[in-house]
């Protein structure tokens, strides 16, 4: 592409002291002519594995049991960007399980999980537009640390990127006045069916606009990639949440910066456009390789579980619980079965005999186990 006309920077005079420069982007791009041949290569192959992905989620046997854990494994990784600490075993933890001085990092997660059902389930009668996406921050923010900043709400005010002020700031996004006008263009830009752009490209664009337009005072970064896996469910490109991107985007947080950037001060959307579509590829790949292992994780521990010929049928509903939980308590496993404790955990000590389930360290008294096999998939 030709130098891409990304807008301009305005310098703002906030008081006698100090000025700043805030971003005005430009308005989406109708047509996306590129130069590069790569991103034809590129775009062919992220096309081609998010297929494949779409179709694996589609065949694999009881996809229902596992989606949660993708769900888990992006709400970690895209609140990690943002700087909690929860890991993914945790985050499958119950609170109280959870050490104290990570339990608001653990609700983020949550609130991630929870704004994306909500997100695909709100699909279903409206479109993926301004209106959804301010109801689904309001349940991102909802009970976290950012509550009092309005969610739900576009700002009111200027808010920035890094620094501990303005001043200090490594990007200043535009004046709040402006953003009724950006919003309503991305409305149309994802929605216009007549706009030729490919989905993936279209994806990577709606995603950098958001991004750079940051029309929230807090959340901006998650609620821009759920908006990526919202898209393409929205597109049918996917059935359900199974890509889990922001791991992508953590593991390479400085390149995804980076390719942000590049199209702020160089125009350079090229370079962002294929840092998208590597990571689309590269994530659809492993999100290949994590269901077949699944797959093929679930027929050994069914193997191991008959062989054992012992408490059959009370072993096999534990296990297909712990698909969608992976961490439980011997009350919980009980609960679930319908048996007393005692019975329980006689199911659970032979389990751990077979080497399937093992205690992992809580704050509670009681016990917890992990489904470990099954919870190293998405660590």
């Amino acid at each position: 592409m030709k130098r891409y006309n990304q807008g301009e920077f305005i310098r703002e005079q906030a008081n006698t002291d100090f000025e700043y420069k805030y971003f005005m982007p430009s308005l989406l791009p109708e047509v996306f002519e590129f130069d590069d041949p790569n991103i034809s290569v590129l775009l062919e192959d992220a096309t081609q594995k998010l297929g494949e992905l779409n179709a694996y989620s589609l065949l694999t046997p009881d996809i229902d049991f596992f989606i949660k854990m993708h769900e888990v494994k992006e709400a970690t990784e895209s609140s990690r960007i943002e700087g909690t600490r929860t890991n993914v075993d945790e985050a499958v933890m119950d609170e109280e399980d959870v050490e104290p001085e990570k339990r608001d990092d653990w609700r983020e997660v949550q609130n991630y999980v929870k704004a994306l059902n909500f997100a695909i389930d709100r699909m279903q009668t409206l479109p993926l537009a301004t209106r959804l996406i301010k109801e689904t921050h309001a349940v991102l923010l909802s009970g976290v640390r950012g509550e009092n900043k309005t969610p739900g709400e576009i700002r009111k005010s200027q808010n920035w990127i890094g620094g501990e002020t303005i001043r200090d700031a490594r990007f200043v996004p535009p004046l709040y006045t402006e953003i009724d006008k950006y919003l309503s263009d991305l409305d149309h830009y994802l929605n216009d069916k007549a706009l030729s752009t490919p989905i993936l490209i279209k994806t990577a664009i709606a995603h950098y606009q958001f991004e750079t337009v940051h029309p929230f005072l807090d959340g901006n970064g998650r609620m821009g990639r759920l908006l990526i896996v919202l898209y393409l469910i929205n597109k049918k490109k996917l059935s359900r949440p199974v890509l889990y991107l922001s791991d992508y985007f953590s593991k390479h947080r400085q390149g995804y910066y980076s390719a942000l950037d590049a199209v702020r001060y160089d125009g350079d959307l090229e370079h962002w456009v294929k840092f998208f579509l590597v990571a689309v590829a590269d994530t659809a790949k492993v999100s290949c390789e994590t269901l077949q292992k699944i797959i093929e994780l679930r027929e050994r521990t069914s193997a191991k579980i008959i062989s054992n010929g012992k408490m059959v049928q009370n072993s096999t509903k534990i296990i297909n619980a712990m698909y969608s939980r992976p961490v439980l308590s011997i009350n919980e496993m009980a609960s679930m079965m319908g048996v007393s404790y005692q019975a329980a955990n006689k199911i659970v000590k032979e389990l751990v005999a077979l080497g399937i389930l093992g205690e992992i360290a809580g704050v509670q008294r009681s016990k917890n186990y992990a489904f470990k096999e099954y919870l190293e998939l998405f660590m």
